[in-house]
């Protein structure tokens, strides 16, 4: 696994157990609800992937672009598609969403070579 992704995976699982250990009810519900939405339902799991990225880059969240990124490669989400999202979500976020861009590209190429 690359340093990149190894280091914010680390970080991430070491917060999320501390703010689910503060045993907040609203923290933890949110939590569960955002497991529960990128479910298969009606949309299966990669096309709500997609959506949860596109709208992750133009919110501007760089973390959430990561998360997404990785759950996507895990989904088998072609390198292709990706990028084809990531277009959509800079047309609709404009300019000010290519670092997000430059850095999600970043992710996924180490994402590529940990595999």
């Amino acid at each position: 696994m690359s340093k990149l992704v190894e280091e914010f995976n680390d970080y991430r699982s070491k917060m999320n157990e501390k703010l689910l250990a503060d045993n907040n009810k609203i923290v933890k519900r949110i939590f569960n609800l955002d497991t529960n939405a990128y479910s298969e339902g009606a949309l299966d799991v990669k096309t709500k992937e997609l959506l949860g990225l596109v709208a992750s880059t133009v919110l501007r969240c760089d973390d959430c672009i990561k998360y997404h990124l990785e759950t996507s490669y895990k989904e088998r989400i072609t390198k292709e598609e990706m990028m084809e999202a990531m277009g959509i979500a800079t047309l609709v976020g404009g300019t000010i969403v290519i670092p997000h861009l430059r850095r999600a590209y970043e992710f996924w190429e180490a994402l590529e070579a940990g595999s």
